[in-house]
Formats: C-alpha cells, structure tokens, sequence
C-alpha cells in the first residue's frame, strides 16, 4: 500500500509564472542531494520527493538535512515525501513540479527520463542518461519528445566548471601557445582523457554508502558507459566549442575494451553495508570475490581528430579522492592536466612545449587570459614545463559545480531555449558512450 509523507506542513506554489519547483525521482545516488546542497532564488523551497522509499530514500533525505542544519550558508529546502510502489505513476499524476531531478539506477532511468517528458515535465539528469545501445535508440525519442512539447531535457556536466578544464579550452585557442591542434593517430591520438574514481571515498564529510546494485554493471553501467560520459563530453566541448557534431557523419568508433576491478566481500561490506553479496550479484562473483566491469577504454575520431578516453575505478583513493588526466597536442605545445602525488593529487595545468616559443612570447600570449581569470600566471619550471598557477579561489571542488550546472539548466529555463549544439552534441556522446560499451562487449 502506498503511504505519504510530508516533512513539514507546507502548500507548493505552482510551477509556472517563472518559479520553477523540483521534482526528486527515486534517488539512489548521492548527485540526487548535492543539486540541492545550494539554494536558488527562483527555485521553490518545496521539492516533491517520489520513491520507493528504503535506505537510498534515508541517505538521500540525510544529506538534505545535513545542508539545511549546517553552520555556513544553510539551505532552507523542505522535502515533501512520497513512498509506495507506484512513486513514477504517481508522480506524473499529481505533476507537482517542473523540473524533474533524476540520479540513481541507471537502467531504470533512460525510462524515467521518457515518461516524465510524455507527461509534460523538464528533465535535469545525472549522468549517465543511457548505459546500452537499447536505451541510446530510447534516448534519441526522449530528444525528440523534448523538442516536440517544448521543454528541457539536460544532463549534469560538472567537469566542464572545473577550472584546469576550463584553462585547458581556453588556452588551446590561442595560436601562439597552442599552435593547431594535432590530429593524432589511434597509437599517438591528439587528445586523451583519463578519469580515476573510487568505490569507497567521502561525500560532504561523510563516508559513502553505496546500494549494492550500484556493482551491478547492469543496473549501474559499465564505467566505459558512465564515467566515461564526462570525458567524451570534454573532448567536444574543449576541442570544437559551440559546434553541432552529428553522429552519423562525425563520429567513427574505432575500439574499445574493458576490465573488472575485484573486491572482496570486507570491502564490499565497507562500502555498502551488507554482510554479503545479494543474489543479483552472484553471477559476478568468483572465488569469493566481485568482479565489477567499471574500467574501460575508448578509441575514437571526431571529425578527424583521434580521441582516446579511459575511465579507472580503484577501491579506494591513494590519496585526495578522484583524479583526472588530460592532455591535448598542439604543434606548438601540449596542454596537460595532471592530478598526481607530484602535485599533491591536486589537478594542475602545464604547457608543454614542443616547438620554438621563449617564455616571454608566451607570457605575453597568455595577458588575455590573466585578464579573463585575475590572478591566474605562468610560471615556468625546472624541466622546462610551464605551469598555469591557479589561485586556490578559483578551486570550488567537484560539489560546487553541481550548483553550477543548475544555475546554467535554469537560465536555460528562464530564457526557452538551449544553445543549438547542445542537443546534438548531447546524443552524439551518449553514441560514442554506449558503442563503446557496445564494441567491448563483443
């Protein structure tokens, strides 16, 4: 029997008129709260929670709380609580909201996504928005229903906020650094990306639990068809900014493969809190131990350049958290992120240089730049490298972004419309994402 709940006794305005009022749809992920872990002017206070209720429900509403409670800038959100079986039906019969908010089990949401633009609702999602060839073909009709009603369909891309990105973009369009970019060939290819994340890390100060079908690359996805989306939405954004890129003509797949990280029943407890493996699982274990297909790789062109994209997940961090690797080839320098132990697992921007180009050529090259980002220099090392020094003002961390991309997804909202390459590029990244998982699974 279905059963509701309300936090607080609270009348929702409408959505319309300019006010724009949340919908949480079964969170099972924790990139469901941090949307919320900001508070936005023309963003009701009331957001409409659907779920099947259980632990993801509580360790979302926990995280909730945790931002209205806290001593700096609390949030003042006020969850209005619906638990049963038929939450999504539910849900798109009382249409209390118009935004809807998705992130948790990945092959359920490519569904969630189509039935909540049927009913007329915008959609903010998680990444990733398709996991498999199936629910890429379902996500091209989701594109066009959007279209259609007039309404927002958008996925959260936190990397394209973060500020070693952001240099790297910039950067590469200036000439006298940067050179032209260099196509590159599939064993050399122009640019490759690299993400590192972990199973077992903190979130808002606190150590994360995750639901066990989050090791289910059936439900979950494999990583080249999750974490691998930020990449390859990096790769477009940086290398052919604000352009359309089609799928069918800019776009060849050329390899992919992937591989399991293994974890034994202690740190599968540790992380999920589960004594053992649940039946679902046991197809994936062997010798007492879990294989997770969450590592893979990507070899691809776009338009013409050669593309490389890997996504690696370790139990547990070395050190700091979640890394990222970038480097972008240019005939004049290479433009590289590295997040290692020689940078204190902090991610730092280097020019690389590979032609004939003085440091003073290049410092005054970079003066729009510094103007751009104050406080942002170059400064040149031992090895001959050039660093980009980032003051630490400029580096909000990985959950701030996530207020970031909303504040982006309701200037969309207020304003009708979308850049036009955004939806375009949109479905291309998901073609690259779930052909990879495609070719790999051959």
């Amino acid at each position: 029997m279905a059963a509701a709940l309300v936090t607080a006794a609270s009348c929702s305005p409408k959505a319309g008129d300019g006010q724009v009022t949340l919908i949480t749809l079964d969170p099972g992920h924790f990139h469901a709260a941090l949307v919320q872990k900001t508070q936005y002017a023309q963003v009701s206070p009331d957001v409409y929670v659907y779920s099947p209720g259980g632990s993801e429900l509580e360790e979302h509403l926990a995280k909730i709380k945790a931002y209205n409670t806290r001593e700096e800038e609390p949030t003042a959100w006020n969850e209005v609580i619906y638990q049963g079986d038929d939450f999504l039906e539910k849900m798109i019969e009382e249409k209390k909201g118009n935004v809807m908010v998705t992130a948790g089990n990945n092959a359920k949401k490519t569904e969630y996504i189509k039935k909540t633009l049927d009913a007329g609702i915008n959609v903010l999602a998680d990444k990733p928005m398709a996991i498999d060839s199936r629910n890429f073909g379902l996500l091209e009709e989701c594109f066009r229903t959007a279209e259609k009603k007039g309404i927002v369909l958008y996925d959260i891309m936190t990397e394209r906020f973060e500020i070693t990105s952001m240099l790297q973009k910039e950067i590469a369009q200036i000439p006298e650094i940067f050179g032209e970019q260099v196509q590159g060939t599939p064993e050399n290819p122009g640019i490759m990306m690299e993400s590192v994340h972990c199973f077992y890390k903190n979130v808002s100060g606190k150590a994360l639990t995750r639901p066990a079908w989050f090791y289910d690359v059936a439900q979950q996805g494999e990583g080249i068809a999750d974490v691998m989306v930020h990449l390859v939405d990096l790769v477009q954004w940086e290398c052919f900014p604000e352009q359309a890129i089609d799928y069918r003509k800019d776009v060849e797949v050329t390899s992919a493969s992937h591989w399991s990280t293994n974890l034994t029943a202690a740190e599968f407890k540790k992380s999920t809190g589960l004594d053992e493996f649940p039946e679902f699982l046991q197809k994936n274990v062997k010798d007492g131990v879990l294989e997770v297909f969450a590592n893979g790789e990507i070899n691809y062109t776009l338009k013409g350049l050669c593309a490389k994209v890997r996504a690696i997940w370790d139990y547990e961090p070395a050190s700091g958290g979640d890394t990222h690797f970038a480097i972008r080839r240019g005939t004049k320098a290479a433009l590289a992120i590295r997040q290692t132990e020689a940078e204190n697992y902090v991610p730092e921007l280097y020019i690389e240089p590979v032609g004939e180009c003085s440091f003073e050529e290049m410092t005054d090259a970079f003066e729009p730049i510094g103007e751009k980002y104050p406080g942002v220099e170059l400064k040149l090392q031992d090895d001959g490298r050039i660093l980009v020094a980032i003051p630490q003002s400029y580096r909000n961390g990985h959950e701030a972004h996530f207020g970031q991309v909303t504040e982006n997804f309701l200037d969309y909202l207020a304003n009708g419309t979308m850049p036009s390459w955004e939806v375009p590029c949109m479905i291309a990244k998901y073609y690259i994402t779930t052909k990879g998982w495609e070719l790999a699974n051959e």
